[in-house]
C-alpha cells in the first residue's frame, strides 16, 4: 500500500466540512484543530451543530465523559455575543449541561438555590420581547379588531385576559371602543397574573384610560396560575358579551408528569438517538443557511405527529379540561395566540432538531435588526429565549412547560372542545400587514391558513393567531 502524504491525510489541510463527520471526541481534542479559528460563519455554525447533535447523543445515552468532552469543544466556539449560531450554542450548551447536572440533584439545587426570579425581571423581559420584534404587536392589532367585530352593537363587554401582563393591548381597545359610532359599550376586563404587582399596574393604567375617554369601565384582577385558576372568580354575568384572549399561554398546561410514558416509549431508544444523529450529519456537506432552510425536523424526527403517542394523550388531559370549561362560559369570541413550533417531542433529539431551527430564526431576526453589542439583546436572548430553550432541552415531565405545537394541533384541540373558528377579517389582516410593512424589514411575512394567520420569519412559521366561537 502506498503511503498517504501528510497532505492528504491531515485534518488540517482537507475541507472542515469534509473532516466533521470524522472526527471522533477524545480527550486529546480539548484544544479545537488550528483551522477552527480560521473557519468562516458558516462553517463555524455548522461544526456548532455538529457538537451540538454529537453532544445530546452522549447525554441522551448517558455517556456523560463524552458530553462533557463535547461542551468543552462546543464553549471553544460559543459565545453569547457572536454570530447567530455562536449565540444559540451558548444557550444550548448551558441547557445540556443542565440537564446533565439533573442527574446529581443535590449538586443542582445547590447551584440553584440562591437564584430568585423577580417580578421587575419578568416584566422587563417582556417589554423587551413586545419592543423588539412585531410578534406581539400582529397578535394584539389581530386580536383587538376580532373583539372590535365581534362586539358590534353589544352594550356590555367582558374580555378575560389569560396573561394580563401588557397594557398597552387593551389601551388601545379602549380607544377604539370609545371611537364606535352607537357609542362605547361598559367594559369589564378580567385579568389572570401571578403577580399581583404587575396585576395592580395594569389596573392603574387602564382605568386611567377609560376615565380620559369617560367609558364605563371595571377591572377584576385574579392572581392565579392558569392551572389553578378557579372559574368562579371570573364572574362572567349574564347578559354580557364575553371575549377571551390567550396569549402564549395554553401551551404550559400541555405539561403532566410524563417520565413514565418516556420510559416505556420506544421513542426514547439509544438507537433512535443514534439514527437521528447519523442522519443529521449527513447534511454536513452544504451551508448553515441551507441547514437551517431545511426542515430537518420533518426529515429526521420518528414522531411528525405527537398527538397519536401515548404520551400526547395523557399530556393533553390538562388543557383539554381548561378548554372545555372554557367552552363553558359560552363566550363570543376567544382568540389564541400560540408558538408555531413543535417542541413537545417526546425525545431530547426530536426537540433538540427542532428548537434549533426556530430559534435559529428568532435569534436571526434580532441579528438583522438589532446590533450584537446591545445590552437589550443580551438580556431578551438570555432572559426569555435562554430560560425557553433550556426548559425545553433540561426539563422533563411537569417541569418542562415550554411544549410549543403546531398550528394544526390547536385547530384540532380547539375543534374537539366545542369550538368553531372564526375566519380573521381581511381588514384585520390587512392592519397587521401594514404594521409588518413598518418595520422595514423584508425578513418578516405573514401567511393565512385556514383564516388563520401564521406570522414567519423568511419562510419559517414562528407564532400563530386563531379566532374561535363556541359551536352550539
Amino acid at each position: 500500500m502506498v503511503p498517504m502524504s501528510q497532505d492528504e491525510s491531515s485534518p488540517v489541510t482537507s475541507s472542515p466540512l469534509q473532516v466533521f463527520s470524522m472526527m471522533s471526541l477524545s480527550p486529546n481534542l480539548g484544544s479545537p484543530y488550528p483551522w477552527l479559528r480560521e473557519l468562516k460563519s458558516e462553517e463555524r455554525g455548522l461544526y456548532l451543530i455538529h457538537l451540538l447533535l454529537t453532544c445530546a447523543n452522549h447525554v441522551a445515552n448517558g455517556s456523560l465523559e463524552n458530553a462533557n468532552i463535547a461542551l468543552e469543544q462546543i464553549s471553544q466556539l460559543a459565545s453569547p455575543d457572536g454570530d447567530t449560531m455562536q449565540r444559540i450554542a451558548a444557550y444550548f450548551t448551558e441547557a445540556l449541561a443542565d440537564r446533565i447536572l439533573k442527574a446529581w440533584p443535590g449538586l443542582h439545587k445547590a447551584l440553584n438555590s440562591t437564584r430568585i426570579p423577580l417580578v421587575s425581571e419578568e416584566v422587563l423581559v417582556q417589554k423587551l420581547f413586545f419592543e423588539m420584534f412585531p410578534f406581539l404587536k400582529v397578535s394584539f392589532v389581530l386580536t383587538n379588531q376580532a373583539i372590535i367585530e365581534a362586539m358590534a352593537g353589544e352594550k356590555m363587554v367582558h374580555v378575560i385576559d389569560l396573561n394580563a401582563a401588557e397594557p398597552v393591548q387593551w389601551i388601545a381597545l379602549i380607544q377604539a371602543l370609545s371611537a364606535r359610532p352607537e357609542g362605547p359599550p361598559h367594559l369589564r376586563i378580567t385579568g389572570i397574573h401571578q403577580q399581583k404587582q404587575v396585576l395592580d399596574q395594569m389596573a392603574h393604567r387602564l382605568t386611567e384610560e377609560a376615565e380620559k375617554l369617560d367609558i364605563p369601565f371595571q377591572f377584576n384582577p385574579i392572581v392565579s396560575k392558569l392551572e389553578d385558576l378557579d372559574f368562579e372568580k371570573l364572574r362572567v354575568k349574564t347578559g354580557e358579551a364575553l371575549a377571551i384572549s390567550s396569549v402564549l399561554q395554553l401551551h404550559s398546561l400541555l405539561a403532566s408528569d410524563d417520565e413514565l410514558v418516556l420510559k416505556k416509549s420506544p421513542l426514547a431508544s439509544k438507537n433512535l438517538n443514534g439514527i437521528q444523529l447519523q442522519r443529521t450529519l449527513q447534511m454536513n456537506q452544504g451551508t448553515l443557511g441551507e441547514l437551517l432552510e431545511r426542515d430537518a425536523v420533518n426529515a429526521y424526527s420518528t414522531s411528525p405527529d405527537s398527538a397519536s403517542s401515548p404520551l400526547s394523550s395523557m399530556s393533553s388531559a390538562k388543557v383539554d379540561g381548561f378548554l372545555n370549561a372554557l367552552w363553558g362560559l359560552c363566550p363570543k369570541l376567544m382568540v389564541v395566540t400560540e408558538h408555531d413550533s413543535n417542541h413537545n417531542g417526546t425525545t431530547l433529539m426530536e426537540r433538540l432538531l427542532e428548537s434549533l431551527h426556530s430559534y435559529a430564526a428568532v435569534f436571526d431576526c434580532l441579528e438583522s435588526t438589532v446590533p450584537r453589542a446591545s445590552l437589550e439583546r443580551f438580556k431578551l436572548e438570555k432572559m426569555l429565549f435562554g430560560n425557553e430553550i433550556k426548559n425545553i432541552i433540561s426539563c422533563e415531565g411537569a417541569e418542562r412547560k415550554e411544549r410549543h405545537e403546531k398550528l394544526e394541533k390547536w385547530i384540532q384541540r380547539l375543534d374537539l372542545a366545542g369550538f368553531g373558528n372564526v375566519p380573521l377579517s381581511y381588514y384585520s389582516m390587512l392592519q397587521a400587514r401594514r404594521l409588518l410593512q413598518g418595520y422595514n424589514c423584508d425578513g418578516y411575512k405573514m401567511k393565512e391558513e385556514n383564516g388563520c394567520v401564521v406570522i414567519c420569519w423568511q419562510d419559517r412559521p414562528l407564532f400563530s393567531v386563531s379566532a374561535w366561537r363556541c359551536r352550539k
